[in-house]
């Protein structure tokens, strides 16, 4: 039950935003303020009301004695008729009665108290106060006055009142709930706009800021301690673009001196046909890293670029992904020439590159198309080749990690060329329709409106 409760509290807590968890969390409380008001106000009434009544039936008690003990002077009881009022009887030491009505509701009352040796007070009939007062007259006559005194007036006033009680503990919360919810909107309203314009951010943004102001508050001490920690990730990622950049140029001139060495040593004619292979491989493997190398060049150098300012059709897209140096196999692209992406053909087929190079050496089939997700365009790269294995799966974006023999970087660098266009690179399913894995790189974009057409 415990951790059910739990539960349920955590998941309310998820849902809600701060701002209505501070208005729940009040209405709460005065809530429960406002039903211990009303409980406090309903037990003093009722408090008050049985000593009103109590008082009441003494002094009305104490006059019919008084007039009794006047009257009664020749050792008779005698009984004032003008103190005779409705529900009033006197009996004398035996329980006769001497003088009074009994209202017929009350008979069975009437006749317990009508012996009473001490003062008694019940309820009985239909809402009435009955109390028995045993007394004494000077002339030494005893008897019993049995006094009713209806409740219906003391109980109207006990309704009414917790009706007004409610009614203003429903005020109560609703205003409670209505100030909080006012002032938590003036409160959190520069955060939710610190939330909104963090959110229209990308990596490119390296140089806007909050600047709220004087951390005269905490709300701008907030922004001025997030202003600096942006400073921090700013210059982190200026120097990893210009590390990049750096090692990417220095990598280039020596690779481009390897591979120019063996274009000139397959020119050769004395080579056996080992030699020629291995030839081969060099000039193979040079062109995939001088291709790597020029893919971060160009990653680094559009570090504080926004790519999202140019964009490409699918159809345009389509036509350059049939002419890629890919591995053999059959390339399906299907791209419809109404959709856009907000990032430029280069990045995105840079992007696509390594994801359909991967998809052609696993497979001998590909097909390559496109949908629409929200505000974003997904290309959906699927094989039929053997899927991705579940233990591939938390490492398959990990730089240098290949479940082929490969040398890990195609993923992880399409992943990376994606996200710096606001974009990424994710496995979809493990296991398509045609048996193979389903990639997505998807980018920013949608139907052009018609000033972008």
């Amino acid at each position: 039950m415990v951790s059910r409760a739990s539960r349920l509290a955590t998941s309310w807590r998820d849902e809600l935003s701060l701002r209505a968890q501070l208005v729940a969390i009040i209405a709460v409380l005065a809530s429960v303020v406002a039903a211990g008001l009303v409980i406090v106000v309903q037990l003093s009434l009722a408090k008050v009301a049985n000593s009103t009544t109590e008082r009441v039936l003494n002094d009305r008690a104490d006059a019919l004695v008084t007039g009794i003990g006047a009257a009664s002077t020749h050792g008779v009881l005698t009984v004032p008729r003008a103190q005779l009022d409705p529900g009033v009887a006197v009996y004398d030491r035996s329980g006769a009665r001497v003088a009074g009505t009994v209202p017929p509701s009350m008979q069975e009352d009437f006749a317990d108290l009508s012996t009473a040796t001490r003062q008694r007070t019940i309820e009985g009939g239909e809402h009435f106060a009955i109390m028995a007062l045993p007394f004494t007259t000077p002339s030494r006559l005893r008897g019993v006055a049995v006094i009713t005194e209806p409740l219906a007036p003391y109980e109207r006033n006990e309704r009414a009142a917790m009706v007004v009680s409610i009614v203003a503990g429903a005020l109560l919360v609703l205003t409670a709930a209505g100030s909080a919810a006012w002032i938590s909107r003036r409160v959190l309203n520069p955060v939710e706009q610190m939330a909104r314009t963090a959110d229209e951010w990308s990596e490119h943004d390296l140089e806007r800021r909050f600047s709220l102001g004087a951390p005269t508050n905490e709300i701008r001490a907030l922004g001025s301690t997030l202003d600096g920690l942006l400073d921090k990730v700013a210059s982190a990622i200026r120097a990893e673009q210009r590390l990049t950049s750096e090692l990417a140029h220095e990598l280039r001139t020596p690779l481009t001196s390897i591979h120019g060495m063996a274009d000139l040593l397959a020119l050769r004619t004395d080579l056996d046909d080992q030699a020629r292979e291995d030839v081969a491989l060099i000039k193979n493997s040079t062109a995939a890293m001088s291709n790597t190398i020029n893919v971060l060049l160009d990653v680094a150098r559009r570090g504080g670029q926004d790519p999202r300012t140019d964009r490409t059709r699918l159809g345009d897209l389509a036509g350059e992904l049939k002419h890629l140096p890919l591995p053999g196999g059959q390339l399906d692209v299907d791209l419809s020439p109404a959709l856009v992406i907000d990032v430029p053909e280069t990045l995105a087929i840079r992007a696509l590159a390594p994801v359909l190079n991967n998809a052609l050496e696993a497979s001998d089939q590909v097909w390559v198309t496109a949908r629409v997700e929200g505000r974003s365009v997904a290309l959906l790269v699927a094989d039929s080749g053997p899927g991705v294995p579940d233990q591939w799966l938390d490492t398959l974006f990990d730089p240098g990690w290949s479940g082929n023999g490969g040398s890990g970087l195609g993923l992880p660098l399409a992943r990376r060329v994606a996200r710096s266009g606001g974009g990424d690179v994710s496995l979809v399913e493990q296991h398509n329709r045609h048996g193979g894995a389903t990639f997505a790189v998807s980018f920013p974009g949608g139907h052009p409106t018609r000033a972008q057409r």
